[in-house]
């Protein structure tokens, strides 16, 4: 039976002007995966971890990279039995199966036509051993919290690829990913100790176990192991070839080299897993060195007049024991200024041929990096700089340096014009001669009309450039096919260098293999991948292919769509932030599965399919909280687009209804207050039965479940006087409705009166106007799609805060952070005439700046509440006020941010409409949490905390009740 208020899927429709594509999803994958494959996975990897629906194989068939191969199947193993049993299943069926994980590929090398194995949803876990100097992990753990729980101990990971903050283990090993700082004695080749891996017979093999264990396991590989062995290592100008490919940065191909630097099979395939794409088995755990931090570290620009000068000065500044020496090219530097406030203003008229370097320099104590400072000076003292050295030491201005830099590969390819797609290439040349390759390279660029965008790691010869050619059009997949070839003839035979540095071969760079390894390198490519994969299972056409047209197949279209979304290069820095990325789909999904509607002809079966399953995963499950532009590269908010969808759905009768709910909502508020206080007495099971039935007869999109313990009800606000007040305390409706967690501290106190009483102690007294019942900043409304009732709150509250504030003489303060991002990002854009002039005229502050600015200062802290839990909402990050709030928690005892703490999904009341969004938001949060003792929990806003307290089973409170017991004044006996 359909609920009442169910909203009709089809509203959803095709974004407008959109035209159906030649690479449109066939009618035949309406239905999803065949039913009897269906059932052989479930069997394998249990019934949860199969994704056969339509929009599961389109959501799973694009990666960062331009190709798009639909699968047959998705599963996600749950463990090394599992990805046993899909190999053992593939080789007696005669089917394939890929690896995939964080979907950052930018080659083809992760996607499938058969069956996709996704091994990162099941494969987290990490472990911090030696004190920091080595890390145990899984490959589904995020990279970037990796470093984040390895920075703790002083010590990171070698590799650090742009894509840090997405990309996983398990990627960064079968790549054999690079980065800024990553020479090749700290890559994953080099520092990789021991491993778990599965073998595409189904052998789970365990390097600590030893040789002899895996010859007892693999007698005939092992045997063929050591002859290959000894046959390459006979060949001595092969050997001597190998050594001078592998003495620069080179992912194109296979590492042969492993059979030089091992002796023992077990370890040679330990290397071999290395950078191998997954063309010889499942890495399911490894252990990896790390390498030490520098404590102090200090980032510089250095700006020169040409190509050649920035070329010549790489090598010197290196050999100063730099870390890291970044080059940007004139075109890059001059988007850059345009885009990011951490860029130069001199950069936006910067002349043609200019270039510039990136550099940072660390050391042990801050002597040793001003001596590291002084010898950068000194290398560069007779260079042509344009602008003088401005060493930056602050953590702000280095993050802003690098933010800068690793967010070229998305600000580069979101300029790309309509319908054309996105390729990254990435090369290496000798790191001496990295001046004149540049130069070279831009002039091939200029030549077929690419982009003369070339940036990359200078230190280590590697560069990178874009294209951008319409494979749509024949004659331009044609330049494209020729442009390669051309790319290959300046890479390999005028330089020796490498068709791929660090981005692995996958489908793309396949056909070149030959040319740049030679006939003899190439033919014992494939006989390795016949010993080890004899019935061809993994990943077919990756790095190894006899078509040599293999990497102009398969392109994908960028149809047009809404215009938030459609700069989209699909390179996923979204996704470990998203709250429903463990439970239905994330922003990079949304959109895949939105241009995929843009490609189908209307009325299509597959179309049909995608509108209905879209409007729960996408639509419903979207928090809407705009955290995904936080990562993204170009700021993309995918969370617009779903509210635009929700507002589609909208009836007449709901917008009605919903304005006269906005018009009464200091009634509403009353009788919310009033549940809360009979729950508290009754318990909340009866609300709990109340809300399900309620929820099985209309849209659970309209009823709130009652998930977890109720808080206590809001208390009375205190009274305040006007007189001398220093600011106007605006408290937040839901503040006005849910006071403390159940079960706290006799003596803890609400909200309210907690900043009441911090004001009176700093001596920045506070007044809360008589009249602020009804008043609402308007997000349970404009999230919705209601717009007539939150237009009406949003110039309700403003026509409000004008008066109270005297026309703006007094600051607002606002005690919820999401309120006060509604406040000021949310309501200003519906406004208009006299009430845009008042709203211009209002400062609007989080009570979290107002601790740090007016307050903290002069509160005096007399006691220390030990270690404390802190969770930075959505709105804290878009405000701008996340160290803010830690640096409070840290006043008053030891502040930790638990790793994968991002966006709670609570989202005002979605997370209880939704529970499941809450559970998936927190999931790495509440395992971060799991890890230590934390005295108190804290946070910014109320329904944030309830939904911690709902997932996680701790009282959360804001920072401002903890402050108050802090610098609560001692009772003496």
């Amino acid at each position: 039976m359909k609920k009442l208020l169910t909203p009709n899927p089809a509203h959803i429709g095709r974004p407008a002007g959109a035209t159906a594509q030649p690479d449109a999803v066939p009618a035949s994958f309406a239905s999803g995966s065949p039913q009897g494959l269906i059932a052989d996975m479930e069997a394998i990897v249990g019934v949860d971890n199969v994704h056969g629906r339509v929009s599961d194989l389109i959501r799973f068939s694009a990666d960062a990279g331009p190709y798009r191969t639909i699968p047959q199947i998705v599963v996600s193993p749950r463990n090394a039995a599992d990805v046993a049993a899909l190999m053992r299943y593939c080789a007696n069926h005669d089917r394939h199966m890929t690896f995939r994980s964080a979907g950052t590929s930018l080659n083809g090398q992760a996607m499938s036509d058969d069956i996709l194995v996704d091994m990162k949803t099941n494969f987290t876990g990490m472990e911090v051993r030696d004190g920091g100097a080595a890390l145990w992990s899984r490959p589904g753990v995020v990279l970037g919290d990796a470093q984040a729980v390895l920075g703790r101990h002083g010590f990171m990971l070698g590799p650090d690829p742009g894509s840090t903050s997405v990309c996983t283990i398990g990627g960064v090993l079968a790549d054999n990913a690079g980065g800024m700082r990553c020479s090749l004695e700290r890559d994953s080749y080099h520092c990789i100790e021991d491993m778990i891996f599965v073998l595409p017979s189904g052998t789970v093999v365990n390097t600590e176990s030893g040789d002899a264990a895996f010859a007892a396991q693999e007698p005939q590989l092992h045997a063929d192991l050591l002859a290959f062995r000894d046959k390459l290592r006979a060949n001595t100008e092969l050997v001597e070839f190998l050594r001078k490919k592998f003495s620069i940065r080179n992912t194109n191909g296979l590492r042969l080299d492993a059979f030089l630097d091992e002796d023992e099979p077990v370890h040679i395939l330990k290397r071999l897993l290395i950078g191998s794409e997954g063309i010889f088995g499942a890495i399911i755990e490894a252990t990896m060195r790390t390498v030490a931090l520098p404590k102090v570290k200090a980032t510089v620009w250095v700006e020169l007049p040409n190509l050649r000068d920035a070329a010549s000065y790489v090598h010197p500044i290196m050999e100063t024991g730099a870390l890291a020496c970044e080059l940007l090219v004139a075109d890059v530097m001059r988007r850059s200024a345009q885009h990011y406030d951490h860029a130069p203003e001199t950069w936006r008229e910067i002349d043609d041929a200019a270039a510039a370097l990136l550099v940072e320099v660390g050391a042990a104590d801050e002597a040793r990096l001003q001596e590291a400072m002084d010898s950068l000076q000194a290398v560069l003292a007779d260079a042509p700089l344009l602008r003088p050295l401005q060493f930056e030491t602050s953590e702000e201005g280095m993050r802003g340096a690098w933010l800068l830099r690793n967010g070229l590969y998305g600000l580069l390819g979101s300029a790309r014009p309509q319908g054309t797609a996105y390729i990254t290439e990435d090369v290496c040349f000798p790191p001496d001669q990295i001046g004149q390759a540049a130069a070279d390279l831009l002039e091939l660029q200029a030549k077929y009309n690419y982009p003369e965008a070339v940036m990359g790691h200078a230190a280590f010869g590697n560069l990178h450039f874009f294209m951008n050619p319409r494979f749509d059009v024949p004659e331009e997949r044609q330049a494209y096919a020729e442009f390669l070839d051309e790319l290959a003839e300046l890479v390999i035979d005028k330089y020796q260098g490498s068709m791929k540095a660090e981005h692995g071969t996958g489908v793309n760079m396949a056909p070149y293999l030959k040319h740049e390894w030679g006939e003899e390198a190439w033919e014992l490519m494939w006989e390795l991948k016949g010993l080890i994969d004899p019935h061809a299972v993994l990943a077919p056409n990756v790095k190894l292919s006899r078509d040599p047209e293999i990497h102009l197949k398969g392109f994908k279209s960028f149809p047009k769509i809404e215009a938030e979304i459609n700069p989209c290069i699909e390179c996923g820095f979204c996704e470990p932030v998203c709250p429903s990325r463990h439970a239905t789909v994330t922003p990079r999904q949304r959109i895949v599965l939105r241009r995929e509607m843009a490609r189908q002809p209307e009325g299509s079966a597959v179309l049909e399919q995608l509108h209905k399953e879209y409007q729960y995963d996408a639509v419903d499950m979207c928090a809407a909280d705009g955290t995904c532009s936080i990562p993204c590269p170009i700021s993309i908010d995918t969370g617009a687009v779903m509210k635009q969808l929700r507002a589609r759905a909208v009836s007449p009768a709901a917008d009605k209804v919903a304005l006269s709910t906005a018009q009464r909502w200091d009634l509403v508020e009353k009788l919310a207050r009033a549940g809360i206080i009979s729950a508290n007495k009754v318990g909340t099971k009866p609300v709990r039965l109340g809300a399900d039935a309620a929820r099985g007869i209309v849209s659970p999109d309209l009823v709130p479940t009652v998930p977890g313990p109720l808080p206590q009800a809001a208390s009375r606000l205190p009274r305040t006087e006007r007189a001398g007040a220093g600011a106007v305390y605006f408290p937040a409706c839901i503040n006005r409705i849910f006071g403390r967690p159940a079960g706290t501290a006799p003596d803890s106190v609400d909200l309210p009166r907690a900043i009441v009483e911090l004001g009176r102690r700093s001596g920045q007294p506070v007044w809360i106007p008589d009249d602020v019942a009804g008043d609402c900043c308007g997000t349970p409304w404009s999230s919705k799609g209601y717009q007539d009732g939150f237009e009406y709150q949003a110039r309700k509250i403003v026509r409000d805060l004008y008066q109270w504030s005297e026309g703006g003489a007094l600051p607002i303060i606002v005690d919820a952070a999401s309120c006060t991002h509604g406040l000021l990002d949310n309501v200003p854009q519906v406004l208009d005439g006299s009430d845009k002039d008042k709203w211009e005229q209002l400062r609007i502050l989080d009570v979290v700046e107002w601790l740090r600015d007016e307050v903290i200062d002069y509160l005096p802290i007399v006691q220390d509440l030990g270690s404390i839990a802190v969770h930075p909402t959505c709105s804290t990050q878009h405000l701008g006020i996340s160290e803010a709030l830690v640096a409070l928690a840290n006043a008053c005892g030891n502040a930790i941010v638990p790793e994968g703490a991002h966006c709670c999904g609570t989202a005002g009341d979605r997370g209880l409409l939704h529970p499941e969004l809450v559970e998936s938001a927190t999931r790495e949060e509440r395992a971060g949490l799991s890890a230590q003792h934390f005295d108190y929990y804290v946070s910014d806003n109320r329904t944030c905390e309830m939904g911690l307290e709902m997932t996680a089973g701790h009282a959360y409170e804001s920072i401002a009740v903890l402050l108050e017991r802090a610098s609560r004044p001692l009772v003496t006996p």
